[in-house]
C-alpha cells in the first residue's frame, strides 16, 4: 500500500491538497511535465534497443567480415538446426501456460531484443576475459560477470516491453517471456560459435563445409537449452514481482541470483568434467561427455522448472474449478509499469 502524507491522511479527501501533499497534472506545465517524462522514458527505451542494435551489427561484422560467402547460408542453416532443442523446450514452456496465449508479436518482440542485447553481455563480457585470466579467474568471471551479466540482458529484454503489456497478466507469463529470451540468446551465441567456427575452416564445398561444421553444431545444440531455463527461472521471478509490487525489487534479485548461479555452475562444471574425461580417456571424443554433463545437469534443473510450472498449474485449475470460473488475473500499475 503507497503511505500518505499525515496532511492527506487527516483530511480525508475533504481539503484540496493539490501541489501541498498530492498531485496531479492539473496545469499546463503539469502537463507538459508530464509529457516530458514519458517522451524521457520512450527515449531511453528505444536508445537502449538503439545502441544494443549498433553493438549487435559491430560484433556481427567482426566476427563474420572474413568469412566466405557460400559459407553464409551454411552458417544460418546450422545456426537454426542448433537451436532446435532450446526451440522444443520454449515450446513446452508456453503450451504449459494455462491462463492464455501469450501474443505472437510479444513472443517475438523478446526474442528480437535478446538477439540485440546479447551484443551488451558480450561487450561487458570481452574486457573481464583478459584480465580474469587462469583457472581461478575463469570461474571467478563465471560467477561475478558472465551468468549475472547475461541473465540481466535476457531480463531486460522481457521487461523492456511484454512486461508492460496487459496480456502479463500472470505470474507464469514470466517463465514463457524468459524462456524465450533464453531462446534468442542462444540463437545469436550459436551463429556467432558456429561463425567463428567457420573461419578456421579450409574446406570449399557445401558438403564439406557442413561436415566440418557438425561438431559445433551439435555442441551448441546441446548448450542451448540452458539458456532457455535458466532465463524461464528469472522470468518466473519477475511475473512474481508483477504482482507482488511491496517486494519487486528483492523477488526480481532472487531470480537474477538464481538464474545466474546454475548458469555459472553449468560453465564452470562441464568445463571441468569434459577435461577430466578427455584426460583420463584421450580417445574418447569431448562431444560424449558433454552430452552426458548436459543431460544429467540441465535435465536435474529442467525438472525443477517442471515442478514450478507444473505446480502453478494444478493450482490453477484447482482454484478456477473451486470458483465457478477464471480466477480475476487483473494488476495494479506499479512504479515498474513506467
Amino acid at each position: 500500500m503507497v503511505e500518505r502524507d499525515p496532511l492527506e491522511r487527516w483530511a480525508n479527501q475533504s481539503r484540496d491538497l493539490y501541489d501541498v501533499a498530492t498531485w496531479e497534472p492539473r496545469t499546463a506545465l503539469d502537463r507538459l511535465a508530464s509529457k516530458l517524462y514519458r517522451w524521457g522514458i520512450v527515449g531511453v527505451r528505444w536508445g537502449t534497443v538503439l545502441i544494443a542494435l549498433l553493438i549487435t551489427v559491430v560484433i556481427l561484422y567482426a566476427s563474420f567480415r572474413d568469412l566466405r560467402t557460400a559459407s553464409v547460408p551454411v552458417i544460418g542453416v546450422l545456426t537454426v538446426v542448433s537451436a532446435l532443442p532450446a526451440f522444443a523446450l520454449v515450446a513446452y514452456v508456453y503450451v504449459t501456460d494455462v491462463t492464455a496465449s501469450e501474443p505472437i508479436d510479444l513472443v517475438a518482440s523478446t526474442f528480437v531484443l535478446s538477439v540485440l542485447f546479447s551484443g551488451l553481455a558480450g561487450l561487458i563480457n570481452a574486457p573481464f576475459s583478459t584480465i580474469l585470466a587462469g583457472p581461478i579467474g575463469t570461474i571467478v568471471m563465471y560467477y561475478l560477470i558472465v551468468g549475472p551479466v547475461e541473465e540481466f540482458v535476457k531480463l531486460l529484454a522481457v521487461w523492456l516491453f511484454a512486461y508492460r503489456q496487459p496480456s502479463f497478466n500472470a505470474v507464469i507469463d514470466g517463465a514463457v517471456y524468459g524462456a524465450v529470451a533464453g531462446l534468442g540468446f542462444a540463437t545469436i551465441e550459436n551463429a556467432l560459435y558456429i561463425g567463428v567456427d567457420f573461419g578456421g575452416i579450409p574446406s570449399s564445398t557445401v558438403l564439406q563445409t557442413i561436415t566440418a561444421g557438425s561438431d559445433i553444431t551439435a555442441t551448441r545444440a546441446l548448450a542451448g537449452p540452458g539458456h532457455v531455463i535458466y532465463s524461464a527461472f528469472s522470468g518466473y521471478y519477475l511475473g512474481l514481482a508483477r504482482f507482488n509490487p511491496e517486494d519487486a525489487g528483492p523477488i526480481i534479485v532472487k531470480g537474477l541470483l538464481i538464474a545466474a548461479f546454475i548458469h555459472a555452475t553449468y560453465n564452470t562444471l562441464s568445463g571441468v568434467f569434459i577435461g577430466a574425461v578427455s584426460a583420463a580417456f584421450p580417445t574418447v571424443p569431448s562431444l560424449i561427455p558433454f552430452f552426458g554433463f548436459v543431460l544429467v545437469y540441465l535435465g536435474f534443473f529442467g525438472y525443477l522448472l517442471f515442478r514450478k510450472l507444473d505446480r502453478y498449474r494444478r493450482l490453477y485449475a484447482e482454484l478456477s474449478g473451486a470458483s465457478g470460473d477464471e480466477p480475476s488475473l487483473t494488476v495494479d500499475r506499479t512504479e515498474f509499469d513506467e
